[in-house]
């Protein structure tokens, strides 16, 4: 592929970070966003090594500041976002998701760019039907409950990118994200349970897990996730396309726990707090009993499937947390 200019909006982030190093790699300019809110300025230690890559503090909801930046570009991906793990800020989700996205759709007509977007396998909701397809049914619960935002700020945005190709002619994707893991994820909640799992183990704490844990997920290690989107940015057979983007690999939340604590050789016995959603948050909570993805139609057009094991990633994983974790500790002692 010819060497494009291109965007990528939080990129200071877990899957933001890596994506600027595969862009760069395959000999792309960047212009890098973040409000390092969420993001880390380290995560982007070997990109800014390149001269062929920019980086801006710019909240993307601040139209203002993020215009002047993004004259020229020709494919934008769009990974800034906000959500609600299992508690947080229910108008910040929905606020940061809607207006982010609507600020850079409308560069993307203006720059008459390719918009290639993260949207996320919760839009699916607690549909029983498995493995989902682009075409499978979403259905959420009540607006009552708050941890539906996510997921209906995220179909919005799809529905807003199809409504931008509708009406600027403009390429867009939306690509549905299943479990993605990996070094540089945030070390909480908001990086996904298998984060909260491995610092709990290296740290001989007891694992929370919410709910019964038999609630069953598939997890795809960044440099498979990272692979969907830049295949995603470089083939024209991904526009104005809903691709899912994951493995398809099953795992109930306490086997991830189980099998996290045997990979990482702990001396120590294993274990485990179920903990009620109530109890987490003090408000209603709604969990997603199977979240699994059918790939096929990535695998078609893209050429798209994982290709790195549970097993193999979450070695690689744990080795990065562990490193993590010894540098976090040489810190407090100089200190």
């Amino acid at each position: 592929m010819n060497t494009k200019t291109v965007l990528v909006t939080g990129a200071a982030g877990f899957l933001g970070s890596h994506l600027c190093d595969s862009l760069l790699a395959h000999g792309h300019r960047v212009i890098g966003v973040d409000d390092l809110s969420h993001g880390n300025r380290e995560n982007l230690a070997e990109a800014r090594k390149n001269p062929a890559f920019a980086f801006h503090v710019i909240d993307v909801t601040d139209e203002a500041l993020l215009r002047p930046v993004c004259d020229g570009v020709e494919l934008i991906a769009h990974l800034a976002a906000f959500k609600i793990p299992r508690y947080g800020s229910r108008i910040k989700t929905v606020l940061v998701n809607s207006q982010g996205t609507h600020n850079v759709l409308k560069i993307a007509a203006e720059q008459k760019a390719k918009f290639v977007f993260t949207s996320t396998s919760d839009v699916y909701g607690r549909n029983p039907v498995v493995p989902f397809s682009e075409t499978s049914e979403s259905v959420l619960g009540p607006s009552t409950v708050p941890r539906w935002a996510y997921a209906a700020s995220k179909l919005f945005d799809e529905h807003l990118a199809f409504a931008f190709h509708e009406e600027y002619d403009i390429p867009v994707t939306a690509l549905r994200i299943f479990g993605s893991y990996g070094p540089r994820q945030h070390l909480s909640w908001w990086g996904g349970p298998q984060s909260v799992f491995i610092d709990a183990i290296l740290n001989n704490e007891t694992i929370p897990i919410h709910g019964d844990g038999q609630q069953t997920r598939s997890f795809t290690f960044v440099s498979d996730t990272v692979a969907g989107i830049l295949a995603a940015l470089e083939n024209d057979a991904a526009n104005n396309q809903i691709l899912n983007i994951g493995s398809q690999r099953e795992i109930s939340i306490i086997d991830l726990a189980r099998l996290i604590h045997h990979l990482s050789g702990s001396p120590h016995p294993l274990r485990l707090e179920m903990v009620p959603y109530q109890a987490i948050s003090g408000r209603e909570y709604e969990d997603v009993r199977r979240r699994i993805p059918d790939t096929s139609k990535a695998l078609k057009l893209l050429g798209f499937q994982a290709h790195v094991s549970l097993e193999q990633g979450l070695l690689q994983t744990i080795d990065w947390q562990r490193k993590v974790r010894a540098a976090a500790a040489q810190i407090a002692v100089g200190a």
